[in-house]
């Protein structure tokens, strides 16, 4: 590998990835032979930033391993990140034997083989041990072979203890143009230690002091290469650098749609983004085969060099994303909302690796229609608000939409928008302003009993709501809450208090973890009721205004909710 170790960052160094991240203390020792790494001694110590499993607080981990699978998939990131800066660093990736058992590694697989990564290398530790037992395949290396070659990968099998063999390999590797290689190795667990040399049950134990420890390091001891020392690390190559500030997104232009307009979300998403790919060469967009709906093929259509397909593959595409957000790339991967949910161990493991990554899930909840349940998102905005840090976001109408998209990019940290599928009225004018942790108020007097707390398409039957109150003489306050995390929690709180202690949320979302979660959170120091309107139960197909209506969201249930409240109070 070409890189330096006093500047593990340099964005044109060969990457490494250690996918199976229980392996960390081999990465660790190998970082210390190359000096990057003084102490290794203080391995799993709470103060130490060598942990169990690598994470990015060491500098020359670009991304949290230890998740099964993942590794391959972000090494994919990765390997893209450097076809978009045109340089020749190559991005290199260890499996186990064990993890290969897992889907994302094959969407890995045919991801690299379709975008044709040649300057990725991966190289699959085959010892025939997994945790609990002998791995599926064995020390059968014809079946690894030939299902990396089934999937247009150039493989190849070698002696995993044959360091001449190895670094055959990786020269054959370097000269394979076209397609992405697998070094297939086989080996021996515990090699060099007759004690548990290939033996089962040893996964993941260490040796305690005694008669036993002091025997395997005399064995390992016997085995070093007396005079031995390290060959020089070779220099990466010069570039260009990027800057790692936020974008200046002063620059976007301001949305065009009149007041009244009847503009989806989802819509202004793709527009919005790709006017960002005009601001900023960094910003990349990927798709999981749905870019008419979700509308990122706006970006494509503009910007296709930086444009990444995955087809069906979910896993891969959020994989990839914190790959490239690793080395620099601002990615904003989009599909169904509904469908992040089978990547979100990925997502979870961006949260712990801090990525600047920008999810946007669109077709949202019961208001898409008749699609029927599998494809309503009911649960997205519970599982976004469950990561560390990142900022949920639900904007209700276009202009608010291309406004959250741009804030998105300037936040430095992960991102969740919501988008919608059904057209709505644009509401705020070309000038408005939204930042992230902000909402709007959007009905307020002195005279309202209740406030009712909305997000998204449930905006616009709070305003509804609002209006048929106001012909009965009932004033009711309505804010747009559209940003969840973090919550505007000052504007709420004033406006519970205003109203008589009562606030009324309604949510396109079941009631776990969405919207009246988040304002009960917000809110509930300060003796404010928090009534709550959400999905109960599974819905089914249906057109949007009746499905509002039967699961309880739409206006005349926010009436029905306020006349309540009022009763009561």
């Amino acid at each position: 590998m070409r890189f330096d170790p006093e500047n593990p960052q340099y964005p044109h160094s060969d990457r490494f990835v250690l996918s199976k991240g229980h392996a960390a203390p081999l990465l660790y020792a190998a970082w210390a032979q190359a000096g990057a790494v003084e102490d290794v001694t203080a391995l799993r110590q709470i103060e130490s930033d060598l942990e169990g499993h690598p994470t990015p607080r060491l500098p020359f981990v670009d991304v949290a391993t230890g998740s099964l699978g993942q590794g391959i998939c972000a090494a994919v990131g990765i390997a893209l990140n450097a076809r978009r800066l045109q340089s020749s660093y190559r991005t290199y990736v260890l499996l186990g034997d064990g993890e290969s058992a897992e889907g994302s590694v094959w969407e890995a697989a045919q991801v690299a083989e379709h975008h044709k990564l040649d300057n990725l290398c991966a190289i699959t530790d085959v010892n025939a041990l997994g945790q609990s037992r002998a791995t599926q395949w064995g020390h059968s290396l014809e079946q690894f072979e030939r299902r990396w070659k089934a999937f247009g990968w150039h493989a190849m099998v070698v002696d995993g203890h044959d360091l001449d063999a190895i670094l055959a390999a990786f020269d054959d590797a370097r000269s394979t143009k076209g397609r992405p290689t697998m070094i297939l190795a086989r080996t021996l667990k515990g090699k060099g230690v007759s004690l548990f040399e290939g033996q089962e049950g040893w996964h993941g134990k260490a040796l305690k002091p005694g008669d036993d420890l002091n025997a395997a390091i005399a064995e390992l001891e016997v085995q070093l290469v007396e005079g031995a020392v390290s060959p020089p690390i070779a220099a990466p190559l010069d570039g260009p650098v990027e800057s790692m500030s936020p974008p200046d997104v002063s620059g976007m232009p301001a949305p065009a749609y009149e007041l009244g307009a009847q503009v989806a979300t989802r819509t202004a998403y793709g527009h919005a983004l790709a006017a960002l790919g005009a601001l900023d060469q960094r910003v990349v967009a990927l798709d999981a085969d749905v870019k008419n709906s979700t509308f990122s093929e706006t970006f494509e259509k503009a910007h296709s060099d930086r444009f990444y397909q995955t087809y069906i593959a979910e896993q891969v595409m959020v994989g990839a994303a914190m790959g490239l957000a690793s080395r620099g790339a601002i990615p904003f991967p989009s599909t169904f909302a509904c469908f992040l949910s089978r990547a979100y161990d990925f997502i979870r493991m961006a949260g712990i690796s801090n990525l600047n990554l920008k999810l946007a899930g669109s077709h949202a909840g019961v208001s898409i229609g008749e699609d029927g349940p599998s494809q309503m998102a009911l649960e997205d905005l519970a599982m976004m608000r469950a990561v560390p840090n990142c900022a949920v976001l639900y904007p209700c109408d276009g202009v608010s939409a291309e406004r959250l998209v741009a804030a998105a990019a300037a936040h430095q940290g992960m991102v969740y928008i919501r988008t919608s599928r059904p057209k709505t009225s644009v509401i705020y004018p070309p000038s408005e302003q939204f930042e992230i942790g902000g909402s709007k108020t959007l009905r307020e007097s002195s005279s309202d009993v209740a406030t009712v707390v909305a997000a998204g398409v449930t905006v616009f039957e709070a305003l509804k709501a609002a209006d048929l109150l106001a012909k009965d003489n009932v004033a009711v306050g309505v804010i747009d809450a559209y940003s969840l995390a973090p919550i505007d929690a000052a504007t709420l709180i004033a406006a519970g208090k205003r109203c008589g202690n009562a606030l009324i949320t309604v949510e396109d979302h079941y009631a776990s973890g969405g919207l009246g979660d988040a304002v009960s959170a917000a809110v509930g120091t300060n003796g404010i009721d928090v009534h709550r309107l959400a999905v109960s139960e599974i819905p089914r197909s249906g057109k949007p205004d009746e499905l509002l209506e039967k699961y309880g969201i739409s206006a005349a249930r926010i009436v029905a909710a306020v006349r309540r409240v009022v009763a009561t109070t």
